[in-house]
């Protein structure tokens, strides 16, 4: 059985379908550190509006993962959000579509790009209090942004390409953690399929995204390792990526993805951290859930979000402060569901 886009979804499939086939010129974004999913998702949409005629350019509030690149079909369809070209490009487009984050806060720089341009948002997470406005394509039961434009495509009867199958492909790969995590659907398997049958091959993939780590990102976890605690009691384990290690590395966000599953993966485990500070000064805060605690509610608290496993969040510093604050909150959220699940509710 092929995938089909969900019933309820399709009022909101045509809406976006329409407003993209009707621009000439489109500016593509995403949130900070763009990840799989935003990264291909971005690239699916960029081919697939191409291949209609549309004019498309990506201008990402941060760098396009350069382990990500083999995404995008053509490399000058990037555009760094600080130059001129940028502002140029968004004063003559007339749509800007938001993958993969549905808040202002999340695309950083580019909001005063875009800020008087009609917006498309394209999302899987819950809506928050910083909602960005205009069409609106959001849908939480999704597993990935890349199933949403996976439904447009679908929606529009093509074209495919070769990039449009990959981007779509590595977005659902990446957000639900190679199908291990608990948004893994038999909708995302169907679309992994489907795009095997379109010409994506699982093992060069597999090698693209997982296979070729830079050898500072095992340096980065080395001195990491050194800082990891765990709180038995209430299951939480955390660890700090030491900033000069990171500088003197100049290491990316890039380099630290998925290490906040070292914490996860512990024995024992319902909550796994990772803390990191940033150039600015403020925490960056990487919250992981293996069991009930909805880390997106916890994230929230911080002015963060994400998913029910998944979420993250900028805390100010200094970190000693940012990590007893984010335990405190933590332990209370671990014993709150706790409670919950004794007094049967859920």
């Amino acid at each position: 059985m092929s995938y089909r886009t969900p019933r309820a979804r399709a009022a909101m499939v045509n809406e976006a379908r329409d407003a993209l086939l009707a621009s000439r010129r489109a500016i593509l974004t995403t949130h900070l550190n763009a990840d799989g999913d935003g990264a291909g998702s971005e690239a699916a949409l960029a081919s697939w509006l191409r291949a209609n005629g549309t004019e498309v350019w990506i201008i990402n509030p941060t760098l396009f993962p350069d382990s990500l690149s083999f995404l995008i079909e053509r490399e000058e369809w990037i555009v760094p959000a600080g130059s001129r070209r940028a502002r140029d490009l968004c004063d003559q487009a007339d749509l800007a579509v938001v993958l993969d984050t549905g808040e202002v806060p999340r695309i950083g720089r580019v909001r005063d790009l875009i800020r008087d341009l009609p917006t498309l948002v394209i999302d899987h997470h819950q809506t928050g209090e910083h909602a960005i406005g205009g069409i609106s394509f959001r849908d939480p039961e999704a597993c990935a942004t890349g199933e949403l434009v996976c439904d447009l495509v679908h929606a529009a009867g093509g074209p495919w390409t070769d990039h449009i199958a990959l981007g779509i492909y590595v977005a659902v790969l990446t957000d639900t953690g190679s199908f291990r995590f608990s948004n893994s659907t038999s909708a995302s398997h169907r679309i992994a399929a489907d795009m095997i049958e379109r010409g994506v091959e699982p093992e060069s993939v597999y090698a693209r995204v997982y296979g070729a780590a830079p050898l500072k990102r095992y340096q980065i976890l080395r001195h990491a390792l050194d800082t990891l605690e765990c709180d038995a009691e209430h299951g939480i384990s955390w660890m700090t990526v030491p900033y000069e290690v990171v500088d003197e590395l100049n290491a990316t966000a890039d380099d630290l993805e998925g290490m906040v599953d070292v914490p996860r993966s512990i024995e024992g485990t319902q909550v796994g951290l990772l803390f990191r500070k940033t150039s600015k000064g403020d925490i960056k805060v990487s919250f992981r859930s293996s069991g009930p605690v909805d880390v997106n509610k916890l994230a929230r608290r911080f002015g963060g979000g994400g998913h029910v496993k998944a979420s993250g969040a900028m805390v100010p510093g200094p970190l000693d402060e940012a990590i007893e604050k984010v335990l405190g909150a933590t332990r209370k959220a671990v014993l709150r569901d706790a409670a919950k699940g004794e007094n049967g509710e859920g």
